[in-house]
């Protein structure tokens, strides 16, 4: 340890920091002598407070970057940064799922557990997938959060990659699943994807406005088929009630006739 002007000798022969007047030095246990010396250099309480507080400087700064580098890559719409639980206004009944399965979520990793959220639109499954999205971010964990017409966009330039690039995520969230109801190569793409989710037991949240009916009870067996495996996966999850963005927009309305009026 460097020695200060202020750094003295106590009565035990051992140097004390002359700011916090703890050692700086330790004798070998049991008397033991090395190379003529019976002593040896140790921490003071402030030169270890200090290193304390740069390491954890350090490390707060390290998650920082890691979780803004996972929300870069795990958001296909910026507008997600901001779907997190302190935004949460309390309209959401489901909210206190979507806590839960965050505060759950080294078992629903394990057990491969995932949501099924559905219902009508604007009832804020979106937002309360994005809640989970960005708490488990928080916790450095890698999620990734985006909807079927962007995945099939990027299959075009390569269809083994993209289903490879998903399942490297721990959790993948579908945004307004749904518009499946396409081409035989979508249909194909869409059970790949979540079918790989499956096999390598990653969980899978899904927000769609279809209704739980007919994801039971689908028309065909190209549908059958991805449809069964997501009930296998997800939990079903009603989202059903008034429309948040239909409130939201009378609030405004409200609002404007108040300041004009």
């Amino acid at each position: 340890m460097p020695r200060n002007a202020a750094d003295y000798h106590g009565d035990n022969g051992l140097l004390y920091c002359g700011k916090c007047q703890t050692p700086k030095e330790a004798f070998f246990p049991k008397g033991l002598v090395l190379m003529g010396k019976n002593k040896h250099p140790v921490e003071c309480a402030c030169h270890k407070a200090e290193r304390e507080r740069q390491e954890a400087t350090v490390k707060e700064q390290k998650h920082l970057d890691l979780v803004r580098r996972l929300k870069a890559e795990g958001f296909s719409d910026s507008a997600m940064l901001n779907w997190t639980f302190e935004n949460d206004n309390g309209r959401s009944p489901q909210m206190h799922h979507a806590h839960r399965y965050v505060e759950q979520w080294q078992t629903m990793r394990t057990e491969n557990i995932g949501l099924l959220l559905w219902g009508g639109v604007g009832t804020g499954k979106s937002f309360l997938a994005g809640c989970i999205a960005n708490a488990l971010m928080e916790q450095e964990v890698p999620v990734c959060m985006t909807n079927f017409a962007r995945i099939l966009n990027d299959s075009f330039s390569g269809r083994n990659e993209v289903v490879d690039r998903l399942c490297r995520y721990s959790l993948l969230i579908i945004d307004d699943f749904g518009m499946e109801r396409g081409t035989e190569y979508a249909l194909e793409q869409i059970y790949n994807i979540v079918d790989s989710r499956y096999r390598s037991r990653k969980p899978l949240i899904v927000t769609t406005n279809l209704t739980l009916d007919e994801i039971q009870h689908p028309q065909d067996t190209a549908h059958a088929r991805i449809y069964d495996r997501l009930l296998e996966m997800c939990v079903p999850i009603s989202c059903i009630g008034v429309s948040l963005r239909r409130e939201t927009a009378q609030e405004k309305l409200e609002r404007l006739k108040a300041l004009i009026g």
